[in-house]
């Protein structure tokens, strides 16, 4: 199981805004491409104190690592421009990939 995980780190003041759109959208989107078997999203609880941010992880599970990179060539950076166009300068995303072993 190959498992694909975003960070996402937010402004405070889109989080509702982000976290809507992520699950009645974005998230949608990317498992309707038909990579991914399910999917979680998870918000970072131990952080330092800060008022003006919080993290998010939305981790996707894939079936193998070959499609996992069909996903990447063919689907990725069209999900990808319109997740970055819509909150242009209010996050920052950071991607990894795992094997479950």
């Amino acid at each position: 199981m190959i498992l694909y995980n975003v960070t996402v780190k937010l402004d405070k003041d889109i989080e509702q805004e982000w976290l809507q759109w992520m699950k009645e959208k974005h998230i949608p989107d990317v498992m309707n491409t038909g990579h991914f078997t399910s999917n979680r999203i998870c918000k970072l609880l131990d952080q330092p104190d800060d008022d003006t941010e919080a993290t998010y992880v939305i981790q996707y599970q894939c079936p193998s690592l070959h499609k996992y990179n069909h996903y990447v060539l063919h689907d990725a950076n069209a999900l990808r421009d319109e997740h970055n166009k819509k909150f242009k300068e209010k996050f920052v995303a950071f991607r990894t990939v795992m094997q479950e072993v």
